[in-house]
């Protein structure tokens, strides 16, 4: 796996082509769920080939925005397939690349380690203090696609969201489940007011 050219290639792909209007699932946000999966594939002692598995498809994960939003991590499969071979990734390893995308998809269906810690990673900042200011980028975002037209029924979604969504691994429940906690509570009180 020639994992330092991928990782170049993509990055240098997502900048310069994702919709300059993706104010949540930008090159950003690829960067972000990197060091995140970084910090808790190291607490959950992964590395070797591993780690490289789940830094590409970390890498690609949101890179179906270059063709369209609705069922995008299909289309990020259909990418990883169409260019990893050309970086020494086999048939195995693109599979199970594809199979860490797919588990990102709302609502998650993580089936293993690597799984769990990209679900972790990609909503890792619901449990963090840049929360509201990644969520209003997300919020931008679905009023652009037409999702959404107004702030309390952002907020109405965050905490249908927020109570829902649960942290697989221990290290992200460490980490992360605490601050998330007091998040739900905030965003209610928002609507309340």
């Amino acid at each position: 796996m020639e994992f330092e050219k991928v990782k170049l290639f993509i990055l240098k792909k997502l900048k310069r082509e994702l919709p300059k209007n993706l104010t949540y699932h930008s090159a950003e946000h690829i960067k972000d769920v990197y060091r995140s999966a970084k910090i808790l594939a190291s607490m959950e002692g992964v590395d070797g080939e591993e780690l490289t598995l789940l830094l590409t498809a970390v890498l690609f994960h949101d890179s179906g925005f270059l063709r369209q939003q609705v069922e995008h991590e299909t289309i990020s499969c259909e990418i990883v397939r169409e260019y990893l071979p050309a970086y020494n990734y086999s048939e195995d390893q693109i599979n199970r690349i594809c199979g860490m995308i797919m588990a990102t998809k709302i609502p998650q269906t993580p089936h293993n380690l690597l799984e769990e810690i990209i679900c972790d990673a990609d909503l890792d900042y619901l449990g963090r203090d840049d929360f509201f200011k990644i969520g209003n980028g997300l919020y931008e975002e679905l009023c652009m696609y037409g999702i959404i037209d107004n702030e309390d029924q952002w907020n109405k979604i965050q905490v249908r969201f927020l109570e829902k969504h649960r942290y697989f691994t221990k290290s992200a429940k460490k980490l992360r489940k605490e601050k998330k906690e007091e998040y739900i509570s905030v965003v209610k009180a928002k609507l309340k007011a």
